[in-house]
């Protein structure tokens, strides 16, 4: 008893007679009857019954294509799942994300990637730097973005972001008139800084203690996005990611370069190997992509 007459059995019952059963396979009528009578003779069953030329199934026949339809299913979930994995790969990705990139980036990246097209589900994990590293080294996460707080030893990694950091501040602010932001200037008005361990904080203090100069700072929080909302209802200015003021200059939040070259940097993890599905590379793809749009986006701001 072959599968391939097991198939045409089950085609034959579909299809409700041997000739559109033979159009379906792509084989011959003859064909069909053919396997037909193979598939009696080998099951000793009578499965159908010749009525004026005619196949009419017998209820051995029902009987078996109970199971038969069950294997088959089975078999058209997996071809599906082929398809599927060929076209979109895996079918979820799990992400970490420290929170400059993760709380507004990764958004406008995955919109931008069409995940109900993909038929993709992500788990976003927006974490401190030193959890996104632990995330990606216990093989948590497909791959993850962190700032440069944290050796990579034993991980693999590709630079993401390496952009100066830009100075934030509310419509009406007096260094709104500014083409470029000094430091001298920086230091006149209340500063909105990131948390001490922010490498980004570490080298702006740096630059700024080697021109003896010290900030007014009156908040200090871990989230740029928090940041950028704080400085538009000016509460102070602030040194930012770039990528974090995107969603907040059309709503009145001015940006202006600064003069000391100060950078935020990010970087893409991997546990070595462990191979990226498709899915993964695509997102990686797309992503870069929209990074481009961003800092694109910046940069005509800061030419006005």
């Amino acid at each position: 008893m072959g599968m391939r007459d097991i198939e045409v059995f089950r085609v034959v019952m579909n299809a409700g007679s041997t000739s559109k059963a033979a159009n379906v396979l792509g084989i011959s009528q003859p064909a069909v009857s053919q396997a037909i009578r193979k598939l009696e003779t080998s099951a000793g069953l009578a499965l159908f019954l010749r009525v004026r030329g005619r196949l009419v199934p017998t209820q051995e026949a029902h009987a078996l294509m109970v199971d038969v339809d069950k294997h088959f299913v089975g078999m058209d979930a997996i071809e599906h799942r082929i398809k599927s994995l060929k076209q979109f790969g895996t079918g979820s990705l799990a992400i970490a994300a420290h929170p400059a990139i993760g709380n507004a980036f990764m958004p406008r990246a995955l919109a931008a990637f069409d995940l109900a097209q993909r038929d993709v589900r992500i788990s976003l994990r927006v974490l401190s730097s030193r959890e996104v590293h632990q995330e990606v080294s216990a093989g948590h996460c497909d791959f993850g973005l962190m700032a440069d707080e944290m050796p990579v030893m034993g991980l693999e990694h590709s630079p993401f972001l390496d952009m100066p950091g830009v100075i934030a501040m509310p419509a009406l602010h007096p260094l709104a008139q500014h083409k470029v932001i000094t430091a001298q200037a920086l230091s006149e008005f209340d500063f909105l800084a990131l948390n001490p361990e922010d490498s980004s904080r570490r080298r702006l203090e740096m630059a700024l203690e080697a021109r003896g100069v010290r900030l007014n700072t009156r908040v200090e929080t871990a989230y740029a996005h928090t940041l950028c909302e704080m400085a538009l209802r000016g509460i102070g200015v602030g040194f930012v990611n770039p990528l974090a003021v995107v969603d907040f200059i059309d709503r009145g939040l001015v940006v202006r370069p600064f003069e000391l070259p100060v950078n935020f940097t990010s970087l893409m993890l991997f546990r070595p190997g462990r191979p990226l599905a498709d899915n993964a590379r695509k997102l990686m793809a797309t992503m870069r992509i929209q990074l481009a749009k961003d800092l694109k986006a910046v940069q005509r701001h800061l030419a006005r």
